[in-house]
C-alpha cells in the first residue's frame, strides 16, 4: 500500500479546493471538516479512464433495452421504440448537462440533495431531506431491479433450453439473492476488482454491440421500413389513444439511458472531480444513448415474426429474435449470457453508487439511525469504504426480493419505481439552479459551464422530466386489475409521505444542510 500512498488524493486535501473561486475555499473546507467529523472521509483513486467507464458500464443501455423492449411491443411498438429513443437521447442529454454543470461546482456523493439544500431559495434543510428520501429510495430500488432483470434472464434461458420447466416465484427470488450476495461479497474488494470489471464490461459492451448488429443483419428475416418507421401500436394492451401509447411505450427506452447520476455518487474517490465527473457523466448518456438508437433501429429491422416474438413462452421476446436469426440454441445462449455479464458487471457499479449515497445521506444527519450508518468508524480503515451503508442496501435488496414470493405485484409495484424516483429526483436540483441563475445571487460556475446555453437547456430538461414523470405512473394495460396497476404513482405518494413524517418528527432537527447556503452564492 505505501507505493501508491502518493497516486491518492485524500478529500480532505486541497486537490480540488484550489480549483474552486476563492469567496468557496473557506465554506468548503469547514464543510470538510465538518464531514470529516461527522463520517470521515474516502480516499481518491478512479481515474478518468475509470470513471468514464464507471458511468459508461453502469446504464448498460442497449443491453437493457433488448431484455426489456417486450413491453413497448404492445404500447406504441415500433414507433415508440425508435423515435422514442431519439427522443429520449435529446432529453436525458439535456437533463445531464444541467446537472453536470452543478456537479462540475459541487461534485458530491450526496448529489442531488445537497444541491437542493443548497440552491432552494428557502426552506433549504425541508428540500434536502425530502429530495435525500426520494434519492435513496430511488436508488435502493434500482438496486433490486438488477437482480430482478438478471433472475428473469437465467429464468428465461432455462424456459428456452428445458421447455417443461415451470418457473416459480420462490426460484426467482433465489436467484435474485445469488445476485445480490456476489457483488456485495465482491465489493468489499472493489477497489482491487474496479479495473478489471472496467476493462472487460467495457469490450463486452462495445465488442457484443458490433457482434449483435452484425449477426442480425446478416442472417435474420428483414423487416420492412414501414414497419419500422411508420407503426403505431395502440390496439394490443387496451391503450387505444395512440398518445397515450407511445406515451407509455416510450418509458422502455428511457429507463436503460436513466441512472446517469451513479457516477456522482462516487465523486469522492474521483481524482479531479470537479472536471473529470461532469465529462464522464456526459460521456456516458451520449455513447449509451447512440449504441441504444442504433440497437433498437437494427432490432425492429431484423425482429422476425413479431407475434412469434411478442408471445415468447420465456418471457423475453430477444431470445426468440436470436433464436429465428441464427437457428441455433449455442449462439442464442451465448449471446444472451453476455447480456447476463455485462448487466452484472454494472450492478457491481450500481452497488458501490448505492451504499457511498446511503453512507453520504447518513453522515449528514439524514437517516435515522445516521450515527450507526454514517460515522467514521463504519469507513473501514482498511477497505475504505462504508461497511455498514453497503450492509444496510444489501439487506433491503434481499428483503425486497422476498416480497415477490408472496405477491409478484407487489414486487413489481418496487421495481416500477426506478424510472420516476429517478427522474423526480433531478427535477428540484435543476428547478432550483435554474432559478438561481435567474437571480441577482448567481451562481458560481465551475470548470464545466453551458454559458449561453444554460437557460434554453435548463428549460428543456425540466419539461422533458415532468413529461416522462407524467406518463410513468400509467398502467401498462386495460382494464385496470390488481395485477395490471401501476403501483409506481402511490408508492412515491407513500415515500414522501414518509419523509414528511420524518421531517416533522426528528429531520428538522437531525438534519444538517451539508453546504452553507452562502458558499455557492456571489452577489452582482
Amino acid at each position: 500500500m505505501a507505493d501508491v500512498k502518493s497516486d491518492i488524493e485524500m478529500v480532505t486535501t486541497t486537490a480540488d479546493i484550489e480549483h474552486s473561486p476563492p469567496e468557496l475555499v473557506g465554506a468548503q473546507e469547514a464543510d470538510e471538516k465538518r464531514l470529516h467529523h461527522n463520517g470521515g472521509t474516502l480516499e481518491r483513486y478512479i481515474s478518468f479512464i475509470s470513471a468514464i467507464n464507471f458511468g459508461f458500464i453502469l446504464q448498460c443501455s442497449w443491453e437493457a433495452t433488448a431484455l426489456t423492449f417486450q413491453f413497448a411491443l404492445s404500447n406504441g411498438g415500433p414507433a415508440a421504440i425508435v423515435y422514442g429513443s431519439v427522443f429520449a437521447a435529446v432529453g436525458t442529454t439535456t437533463v445531464v448537462l444541467s446537472l453536470a454543470e452543478i456537479a462540475s461546482i459541487d461534485p458530491a456523493v450526496g448529489a442531488q440533495y445537497r444541491w437542493s439544500a443548497k440552491y432552494a431559495p428557502k426552506w433549504n434543510e425541508f428540500f434536502g431531506l425530502m429530495q435525500g428520501w426520494i434519492t435513496v429510495f430511488a436508488w435502493i430500488c434500482t438496486c433490486t431491479s438488477s437482480p430482478a432483470i438478471l433472475s428473469n434472464v437465467v429464468a428465461g434461458l432455462a424456459v428456452f433450453n428445458f421447455p417443461d420447466y415451470v418457473p416459480e416465484r420462490w426460484h426467482l427470488t433465489l436467484v435474485m439473492w445469488a445476485f445480490t450476495i456476489l457483488p456485495f461479497i465482491a465489493n468489499f474488494w472493489f477497489r482491487r476488482l474496479l479495473s478489471p470489471l472496467e476493462a472487460i464490461g467495457a469490450v463486452l459492451h462495445v465488442l457484443f454491440f458490433f457482434i449483435t448488429i452484425i449477426t442480425l443483419a446478416v442472417l435474420a428475416k428483414r423487416s420492412t421500413a414501414d414497419y419500422v418507421f411508420n407503426t403505431l401500436t395502440h390496439d394490443v394492451s387496451g391503450w387505444t389513444d395512440p398518445v397515450v401509447a407511445w406515451g407509455i411505450g416510450l418509458l422502455t427506452v428511457t429507463f436503460p439511458i436513466s441512472g446517469f447520476d451513479g457516477v456522482l455518487h462516487m465523486s469522492d474517490e474521483v481524482k479531479q472531480a470537479k472536471i473529470r465527473v461532469p465529462r464522464s457523466m456526459v460521456a456516458a448518456v451520449v455513447m449509451n444513448s447512440t449504441m441504444s438508437c442504433a440497437f433498437v433501429i437494427c432490432l425492429l429491422f431484423t425482429i422476425g415474426d413479431v407475434e412469434k416474438v411478442a408471445g415468447s413462452p420465456t418471457g423475453l421476446p430477444v431470445i426468440e429474435v436470436f433464436y429465428e436469426a441464427t437457428g441455433s440454441k449455442g449462439a442464442t445462449n451465448l449471446f444472451i449470457i453476455v447480456f447476463a455479464i455485462v448487466l452484472l458487471i454494472a450492478f457491481f457499479n450500481v452497488f458501490a453508487s448505492v451504499s457511498r449515497l446511503v453512507w453520504a445521506f447518513s453522515r449528514d444527519n439524514g437517516l435515522p439511525f445516521s450515527s450507526f450508518f454514517g460515522k467514521l468508524s463504519q469507513v473501514n480503515t482498511r477497505l475504505k469504504m462504508p461497511l455498514n451503508a453497503l450492509s444496510l442496501v444489501g439487506i433491503c435488496t434481499l428483503l425486497l426480493a422476498l416480497i415477490n414470493i408472496g405477491s409478484a405485484t407487489a414486487f413489481n409495484a418496487f421495481i416500477s419505481i426506478v424510472a420516476l424516483g429517478l427522474y423526480v429526483s433531478y427535477i428540484l436540483p435543476i428547478l432550483f439552479f435554474f432559478l438561481r441563475r435567474l437571480s441577482k445571487n448567481k451562481p458560481i460556475y465551475g470548470p464545466f459551464r453551458l454559458g449561453a446555453w444554460g437557460i434554453p437547456l435548463n428549460l428543456f430538461a425540466l419539461c422533458y422530466i415532468i413529461f416522462i414523470v407524467i406518463w410513468t405512473p400509467f398502467p401498462t394495460a386495460l382494464p385496470v386489475t390488481r395485477d395490471t396497476m401501476n403501483y409506481a404513482g402511490p408508492i412515491m405518494g407513500a415515500i414522501i409521505i414518509g419523509g414528511l413524517i420524518d421531517w416533522v418528527c426528528s429531520g428538522r432537527k437531525r438534519f444538517q444542510v451539508p453546504i452553507p447556503r452562502e458558499a455557492g452564492l456571489v452577489d452582482h
